[in-house]
């Protein structure tokens, strides 16, 4: 890793790309501290303080902190990323745009281009819900139209800003432009939480424990991040032989190749559906003043909160784990299914003259697909669920309260290693160029 870095800053390409990807990191958090105008950002603090579930420490984690100060990147990429899955969802199901899925690159752009309109109209969405529903209550004094399209119109441009930056940087700078202000934002976040586990397990305690405590901690971070590693790095390559084959007067194919199936195919993907959608009635229950305790509504909060699983005094609250792991395990399988079409590989393998040795083409090839694809998606869905679990299972076993989880951690070591590739890339195609031009 340094040695790629220590590489690519003596490419002068590569040194420009880097420095302007570092300027536009600088303006966002800027603009994370920017209040939005007409807006009593006390008010908001208060109430989010008072917040006992940890569905909006999700979304303050993923929007960098701007979520809880009110800035006008309150909303940041979010609706971008909710925008990208609903039109991949699409892709599948609407022929139109499978068309142009399969166009290539004009017809990617024109997806593009739909999504950007989709991120616009849900922020727009998420602006005006979150102004009605804070507005009268405290959040914006003398409320009135001007000041309620005021705080729309700064939340609403704040997420289409950013999706512009997130998009300059994959042009400009080096690549994973909306990947890279999403691990920013959650970066953010980690020097308070680290603070707060030092104050909470080091500060104060005996010289021994304090030393065993934080050599837990760092054992416990390292070991997240280098089982992260293995799972990103993890693939199952399927070996692929093409017949040979007269073209004119020569000989082609007899090649051998191969198809890397990644281990986690669906990547963090199923472990933001399962957050989310066990987040969504914390969030509703939380606005009738609902919180964890006693009655069916409290308990049903409690178990969907992360904080409270693995925790002794309340095994009760442990349940929602096994939804939560059902919930990844279905994400796992549901996504991959409409990201990797066994039948679709089988057949192009078939025109181009290629086979798996052992295996007929057609319907013989898509069912070893079909086969080798569901053992290694329950193998990753295993790993993504060990990964998130084990932030929370020293939340609730010792009250490790952080807003980073096994989710931030994923995303952070999987964005840093596809930048570092895409930068390895960049150099490669340098030099080739270099030796061409030479």
């Amino acid at each position: 890793m340094l040695e790629t870095l220590k590489n690519a800053f003596r490419i002068k390409d590569i040194r420009n790309k880097l420095f302007f990807t570092f300027c536009m990191i600088i303006v966002i958090r800027l603009g994370s501290q920017l209040p939005i105008p007409g807006v009593d950002r006390s008010y908001f603090a208060n109430w989010f303080a008072q917040q006992s579930n940890d569905a909006f420490n999700f979304f303050s984690a993923f929007t960098g902190g701007s979520f809880e100060r009110m800035s006008i990147f309150a909303l940041s990429i979010t609706p971008y990323i909710t925008s990208s899955i609903i039109m991949q969802l699409m892709t599948i199901a609407i022929p139109a745009l499978e068309e142009m899925h399969k166009d290539g690159e004009e017809g990617r752009k024109k997806i593009a281009s739909i999504t950007r309109y989709v991120t616009v109209a849900l922020a727009l969405i998420e602006s005006i819900a979150m102004t009605i529903g804070f507005g009268n209550s405290g959040l914006i004094p003398n409320m009135n139209f001007l000041s309620g399209f005021t705080v729309v119109a700064a939340l609403t441009a704040g997420s289409a800003f950013l999706m512009w930056l997130g998009e300059r940087i994959t042009e400009n700078g080096v690549g994973n432009g909306i990947s890279i202000v999403l691990m920013v934002n959650i970066l953010s976040s980690i020097p308070s939480d680290i603070t707060g586990l030092f104050e909470l397990f080091v500060s104060g305690k005996p010289i021994a424990r304090a030393g065993f405590a934080a050599l837990i901690i760092i054992a416990v971070i390292l070991v997240t991040i280098v089982l992260v590693i293995l799972l990103d790095d993890a693939q199952r390559r399927i070996p692929v032989q093409y017949a040979k084959k007269m073209q004119g007067r020569k000989m082609l194919g007899g090649q051998t190749t191969y198809i890397p199936l990644k281990v986690n195919t669906a990547g963090v993907i199923p472990v933001i559906f399962a957050s989310s959608l066990m987040s969504i009635p914390q969030i509703v229950m939380s606005f009738t003043g609902k919180s964890a305790g006693t009655g069916i509504g409290g308990t049903i909060i409690g178990m969907l909160s992360q904080n409270n699983w693995f925790n002794l005094s309340h095994p009760v609250y442990s349940i929602g784990l096994l939804i939560y792991i059902a919930l990844i395990v279905f994400f796992a399988y549901f996504y991959t299914s409409i990201t990797f079409n066994p039948i679709e590989v089988a057949d192009n393998m078939k025109k181009q003259g290629g086979f798996i040795p052992g295996i007929r083409p057609g319907k013989p090839t898509t069912d070893y697909l079909n086969k080798v694809l569901g053992n290694i998606i329950i193998l990753g869905a295993v790993g993504l669920i060990i990964v998130v679990l084990i932030p929370v299972f020293f939340n609730g076993m010792f009250g490790a309260q952080v807003s980073f989880g096994g989710t931030s951690i994923i995303i952070i070591v999987g964005v840093i290693l596809e930048t570092l590739k895409q930068i390895e890339s960049q150099m490669l195609v340098r030099n080739y160029k270099g030796f061409l031009t030479d």
